[in-house]
C-alpha cells in the first residue's frame, strides 16, 4: 500500500509535521464551523452539499443534461459562496485582524451572557412597575428536570418579551413558575416544592415560599416578582434577598448564576441581610 509505505519511509519528524498539518486543518475548520453556528450560513451549506450529492447521482446514473446542470451551478460555486457568506466571511477577517477568531467562543459565551442579563433585568422592571406576579427559576449544576416535567415543554430562547407574555394575567401559563435550563426556557407553568421553614417571614406568599423551597433542595437561582406591592427577589442556596432595586437585581443575579466576583468581596450572597 503506498500510504503505508510512505508513512513507513518517513522520518520521525516528517510523521509529527504530518499530524499537525492534520490536527490544524481539523481545528479550522472547526473554528469555522463555530463562526457560522446559528447563522443561515448552515442553512446554505445544507443546499451546497446537495448539489454536490447531486452531481455525484448524476454521473453514477448517467444523466447527461442533469449533469451539464450540475456542471454550470459548479463552475460559478466559488463566486456565489463568496457572495452568500458575505457577511461571515467579513465577521471573521474583522475578528482575525482584532486577534479574536480563535477567541470567538469565550466571546459568544460572554455575549450570550450579557443578552440573559438585559432579558431578565428588562422583564423585571416591565412586570415589577406592573406588579405582575412572576416566577423564574435557572437551573445550575442540579438538575430541575422532575419540576421541569409538571409544567409546559417550551424549549425557547429567552427573551424578555416571552418572559413578560408568559406572566401576563389571565393568560394559560401565567400560574406557577418558568424554568431556565441551558439558558433556554425549558418550560412553563412548572410547580415548585415549597418550603417548610417555620422562621420564614408570614408576610411571603406562596410564590417566594415555593421560590426558597426549590433553594432548599437544589442550587438554582430563583427570581420573584411580588403581584401585591412588585417587589422584585433573589433565592439561592436556601437564603432569600428581598425589596431588590434593579441595580442590585442585575448585579446578584450575575454573580449567583455566572460567579462574577462582587466589588464588595467580604459581602458574598449567602451572607447579604434579608431586607425586610
Amino acid at each position: 500500500m503506498p500510504v503505508w509505505e510512505t508513512i513507513i519511509s518517513s522520518s520521525p519528524i516528517e510523521i509529527l509535521k504530518n499530524i499537525v498539518d492534520v490536527l490544524l486543518v481539523w481545528f479550522v475548520f472547526y473554528k469555522l464551523i463555530t463562526i457560522i453556528k446559528g447563522t443561515k450560513a448552515v442553512q446554505l451549506l445544507k443546499g451546497i452539499f446537495v448539489i454536490l450529492f447531486a452531481r455525484m447521482l448524476t454521473e453514477y446514473l448517467g444523466l447527461v443534461t442533469l449533469k451539464w446542470m450540475m456542471d454550470q451551478v459548479l463552475m460559478f460555486g466559488f463566486l456565489a459562496i463568496i457572495i452568500l457568506f458575505q457577511p461571515e466571511i467579513r465577521r471573521a477577517l474583522e475578528q482575525l485582524g482584532r486577534g479574536r477568531l480563535f477567541a470567538r467562543s469565550a466571546m459568544q459565551e460572554e455575549e450570550e451572557r450579557d443578552r440573559l442579563i438585559e432579558a431578565f433585568n428588562k422583564s423585571v422592571s416591565y412586570m415589577a412597575k406592573r406588579r405582575i406576579g412572576a416566577l423564574i427559576s435557572i437551573e445550575k449544576e442540579t438538575g430541575l428536570s422532575e419540576y421541569i416535567e409538571t409544567g409546559i415543554q417550551m424549549n425557547s430562547h429567552v427573551t424578555s418579551e416571552l418572559l413578560i407574555n408568559i406572566f401576563i394575567p389571565n393568560t394559560p401559563l401565567h400560574d406557577g413558575a418558568v424554568i431556565i435550563q441551558k439558558n433556554h426556557i425549558a418550560a412553563a407553568g412548572c410547580y415548585l416544592p415549597l418550603s417548610e421553614n417555620p422562621f420564614i417571614s408570614k408576610e411571603l406568599g406562596t410564590r417566594h415560599r415555593a421560590a426558597i423551597g426549590l433553594s432548599e433542595v437544589t442550587d438554582a437561582i430563583t427570581i420573584v416578582v411580588s403581584e401585591e406591592t412588585g417587589a422584585v427577589s433573589l433565592t439561592a442556596n436556601g437564603d432569600i434577598n428581598r425589596n431588590l432595586t434593579m441595580e442590585e437585581f442585575e448585579k446578584q443575579l450575575r454573580e449567583t448564576w455566572f460567579g462574577a466576583e462582587s466589588e464588595d468581596t467580604s459581602n458574598p450572597f449567602w451572607k447579604w441581610r434579608k431586607r425586610k
